[in-house]
């Protein structure tokens, strides 16, 4: 019994503790949470850091299929993350961008609260807005903006926005 345990367990618990451990340490979310089955990304994409540039979207396929949208949606999504953020997840509403999507100043301050690739508004992510309800905060705990500047988490959120409304939540009249 105890070879058994030298042997086989004790090498998973390590392994278990060697995950939380990378979890504790911010490890990317994309890594730990697979895709709709039929639609799964190509994992070693995922394992590879992506450099994100202004106005290239080239990265979209897979951080998307992860994210749970579906290969049928991603033409709309990557017009409107080009639209919104330039396919610059570090970006909040009015910030200006160089080509490597750094924040190189900020020209207006009336939409601070729009965050990461798909802008996503603070009315879903602050908890007590009553537009939406909150419902990022309320459905994916994600209460405040730097965890939106997440590009899996931010790919989610508009994911659990556009199962609720559509893609009206980035069209205005």
């Amino acid at each position: 019994m105890k070879r058994i345990t030298r042997c086989c367990i004790a090498p998973l618990l390590l392994l278990g503790a060697m995950t939380a451990e990378a979890k504790a340490a911010g490890a990317p979310e994309y890594l730990n949470s697979p895709a709709p089955v039929g639609e799964r990304a190509d994992v070693r994409s995922l394992t590879t850091p992506i450099q994100f540039r202004h106005g290239d979207i080239s990265w979209l396929r897979d951080l998307a299929l992860a994210a749970g949208w579906k290969e049928n949606q991603l033409k709309r999504l990557g017009q409107i993350i080009l639209r919104e953020s330039g396919g610059c997840p570090n970006r909040r509403g009015g910030d200006i961008v160089d080509k490597n999507c750094n924040i190189t100043g900020v020209a207006e301050w009336n939409h601070r609260s729009d965050t990461g690739l798909m802008q996503i508004n603070g009315v879903h992510w602050k908890q007590d807005h009553a537009q939406y309800h909150g419902l990022v905060c309320k459905q994916m705990k994600v209460c405040d903006q730097d965890k939106l500047l997440d590009p899996l988490t931010n790919l989610k959120a508009g994911r659990l926005l556009f199962e609720v409304a559509g893609w009206s939540p980035w069209f205005t009249n």
